[in-house]
């Protein structure tokens, strides 16, 4: 095979997560994106003992392909299946995870399903946009990653799974710096003045906080940037706009300087009937009415004996500690971030809940300072899983019920076995969809010991 061959090839399956792959001559070639039984050019390349290959042209539909909604959909790198209808999109998801259970060996469960997402489009409560261009020296963009680019910005302003409000504020802030002549930071150089538009959204509230991120090489019109964003016609409001500042070289969100240019730096938003403060920074699920979906599955899970202690391991701002607290003794959360942890502390009270309690540190250490017995843990570890260090520590509490709450189901996969293991049967496993439209997908999956 030659150095960047380009070659056509039909796509013959579908791996987890968003990833296609056909076979040219003998060899296997795995592409990001990619529906089965479309025929595709595609650009390959030899990564160690792998060929990898990137599309760039569909020359022929997958029979169940549709339209996508999106403009830019083949451009933006936010959706991965908007072309697929959702129904199949669900079916694809499920496939994910059960043909991952059972490569890992686990088997004996009874599968429960998946739970679609309340709504396929406008469900995100939360976008990240990045300031750059397109081209060299072209206009500036405002909008996320072109697929397969580090540089190029796609302006989204048409964005299908965003709040209707995201586009608006968008559009405007673009309109805002175009005119300024502000220009954005290049990752190269390291000079320029505007990095990212945060905009966060309260589902239940309709309040909005609009942080606006940039270097310290530049001057913000603070007066005539509020204003605007002020003036424009939303369906929501307005709770709080702010502008933070990090000299950083890396393409990350941070506060090393944080003002609030008009109102608060949170706004609020419900789950189940409990009321949570978000910041910019906070850790809240990007789809509020499947988070409702998927706590609710974990509240199942659990059950309602209302005698038991639960430890909710990973526990960010403590949403499924407080949804679970009214069906428990006692819930123990713990979390590394300490703002979250303070955040979780605040929701609690003001949501009347007296117990539970939470502790700022690593997993690994924290659980060996825990002495009350736990009847219930709950995991809902980052994407990567558990770690390896902390999972035999974890098994050693030896509760009567663990309640695995996967984003990333190769990891899932990877760490069920631990359990098995250990004398954990896997009871249950029920699918909820929070992230309709990409190759994402949150497995819940009841443990007991036998």
């Amino acid at each position: 095979m030659k150095k960047n061959e380009v070659a056509e090839l039909k796509i013959e399956g579908i791996s987890f997560p968003g990833k296609s792959w056909g076979m040219h001559g003998e060899k296997k070639v795995v592409m990001k994106n990619g529906l089965l039984g479309q025929r595709v050019l595609v650009n390959i390349a030899k990564k160690r003992k792998k060929f990898e290959g990137r599309i760039l042209e569909v020359l022929e539909k997958a029979p169940n392909e549709i339209d996508a909604a999106c403009d830019v959909f083949a451009k933006c790198g936010g959706c991965t299946y908007q072309n697929l209808p959702y129904d199949e999109q669900l079916k694809l998801k499920e496939s994910y995870v059960l043909n991952l259970l059972e490569q890992a060996g686990i088997a004996g469960f009874t599968y429960e399903g998946i739970v679609p997402s309340p709504e396929v489009f406008g469900y995100r409560n939360k976008m990240e946009y990045s300031f750059g261009d397109n081209e060299k020296d072209g206009p500036l963009m405002l909008g996320l990653h072109e697929q397969g680019s580090f540089y190029n910005i796609v302006k989204t302003d048409g964005c299908q799974i965003t709040d209707e409000d995201f586009n608006t504020i968008q559009t405007a802030v673009l309109e805002f710096f175009a005119q300024t002549g502000d220009s954005y930071f290049h990752k190269r150089s390291h000079e320029g003045f505007l990095r990212h538009l945060v905009v966060r959204k309260g589902k239940h509230t309709g309040d909005l906080l609009i942080n606006l991120a940039t270097t310290t090489q530049g001057t913000l019109d603070e007066v005539a940037f509020v204003k605007g964003l002020l003036d424009l016609k939303l369906k929501g409001q307005i709770r709080g706009i702010l502008h933070t500042q990090n000299d950083g070289v890396a393409d990350v969100v941070k506060a090393e300087i944080a003002k609030t240019l008009y109102g608060e730096d949170k706004i609020e938003d419900q789950i189940l009937g409990l009321t949570f403060e978000i910041t910019s920074f906070s850790f809240f699920q990007t789809n509020t009415l499947g988070a409702e979906k998927l706590y609710s599955v974990v509240r199942d899970f659990v059950g309602r004996e209302q005698n038991e202690v639960i430890y909710d391991l990973y526990c960010g701002t403590g949403t499924i500690a407080q949804v679970l607290a009214p069906v428990s003794k006692k819930v123990v959360g713990i979390e590394l971030v300490a703002e979250a942890v303070e955040a979780a502390k605040v929701n609690a009270t003001k949501n009347g809940l007296d117990n539970c309690q939470f502790i700022a540190g690593d997993v690994m250490v924290e659980v060996a300072n825990l002495h009350d017995p736990a009847d219930v843990i709950i995991l809902d570890p980052p994407r990567d899983g558990i770690h390896p260090k902390a999972i035999f520590k974890i098994l050693d509490f030896k509760p009567k019920t663990f309640v695995y709450v996967s984003c990333k189901a190769t990891s899932l996969a990877r760490d069920l076995p631990f359990f098995v293991a250990a004398g954990y049967a896997i009871k249950k496993v029920k699918c909820v969809d929070m992230f309709p439209h990409t190759g994402h997908v949150e497995t819940v999956v009841l443990m007991t010991r036998v």
